[in-house]
């Protein structure tokens, strides 16, 4: 049995390797996509089949594991199907929150079933509750702003606000590490209550075009709590799946700082700009409402323009336009138009992006 699972966990860990591995080309992607998915499977079946504990003792309640996972399947798999493919990254969001509360609850669990509280345990039980606190309540303020649901919160002290928040949850938990004896229920609760308010902090003050920034940084911090709690279980699937996660998230967020000349220090301490973006520096920070004009206005505009600015949206990729774009290109510059391309530098880093 033991044999078997660990083979289990190999197999699954290989799978989760080669499938990230293929998810770097959009000719793969969907094929690695499902050979993760495969040993994903095979972890989770090897587990509830095949794990004892230290007492010899197979899983306990299988009937109500399995009906929680048709449950969650089958909504994940609604959502998954009606979802808008301009609404994937409110998806994304959405899922990486779930896995950070996940991550939290196991921490609350394993602290009420530990037999004993020392230091060590307690560390990995905070960095779980914290970590799984932050990307939750942070990934499900991010889905609210993708969604316009929730509006952004500039005040200008919010970075020595969030500071000051986070220096607090660091304090709060080393004290009770370092006195274990003192650790108790009411401790552990004040922790993930800070961590829940600095994960909404931390977003609620980002514009919407760096939410991908945000969202890959949270999704990082996911990876990493799902890793604690492995090392809590003594699961290597959870450890090798969070740490694939974590590092992938954190290389794909220093990608897009660099793209956007911020620093990753910049983005941890949740001080981006009040909403303007890398080029926002340059405006005031407040709302503009766009000004629309009909077909023949803007080809008025065009033609007589000594420069046009072509800022290629979804709507154009969705709809296979990219011909009709560079006939409209050749027109104008015959014309002595000069066309520029202004593009994100952030665009297509997240799925639902062009």
């Amino acid at each position: 049995m033991e044999f078997t699972l660990e083979l289990s966990y190999l197999f699954a860990s290989i799978t989760f390797i080669i499938g990230l591995k293929m998810l770097g080309s959009p000719e793969t992607a969907r094929r690695g996509n499902l050979i993760a998915a495969l040993g994903m499977t095979a972890a989770i079946a090897a587990t509830i089949f095949f794990h004892k504990d230290a007492a010899g003792h197979s899983i306990q309640n299988i009937t109500w594991i399995l009906a929680a996972m048709a449950i969650g399947t089958f909504i994940g798999y609604l959502m998954a199907m009606r979802v808008q493919m301009t609404a994937m990254p409110q998806m994304v969001s959405f899922f990486n929150g779930m896995g950070g509360a996940c991550a939290a609850l196991i921490s609350l669990i394993e602290y009420n079933t530990h037999p004993s509280h020392e230091s060590g345990f307690l560390v990995v039980v905070v960095l779980g509750l914290v970590i799984g606190s932050v990307s939750f309540s942070g990934s499900i303020i991010a889905y609210g702003k993708l969604e316009s649901k929730i509006k952004d919160l500039h005040v200008k002290l919010m970075p020595i606000i969030n500071g000051a928040i986070f220096f607090g949850i660091v304090g709060v938990s080393v004290y009770g590490i370092l006195n274990p004896e003192l650790f108790d229920q009411g401790l552990l609760w004040i922790i993930l209550a800070i961590s829940l308010i600095y994960g909404v902090l931390f977003v609620m003050p980002i514009g919407g075009a760096d939410m991908p920034v945000v969202i890959s940084l949270l999704n990082s911090f996911t990876g990493v709590a799902a890793a604690i709690g492995g090392f809590l279980y003594g699961n290597q699937v959870m450890l090798t799946g969070g740490i694939l996660v974590g590092s992938a998230g954190t290389i794909l967020t220093i990608l897009m700082c660099n793209a956007m000349n911020r620093s990753l220090l910049n983005v941890i301490v949740g001080s981006f700009s009040g909403g303007g973006g890398a080029a926002g520096a340059k405006g005031d920070g407040s709302d503009q409402i766009a000004r629309e004009i009909t077909l023949s206005d803007a080809a008025i505009l065009c033609a007589y323009a000594n420069k046009v600015a072509v800022i290629p949206g979804y709507g154009l990729a969705v709809a296979q336009a990219q011909h009709v774009c560079h006939d409209f290109d050749k027109i104008l510059t015959e014309k002595g138009v000069e066309v520029t391309y202004d593009i994100h530098p952030v665009a297509g880093r997240m799925p639902g992006h062009m």
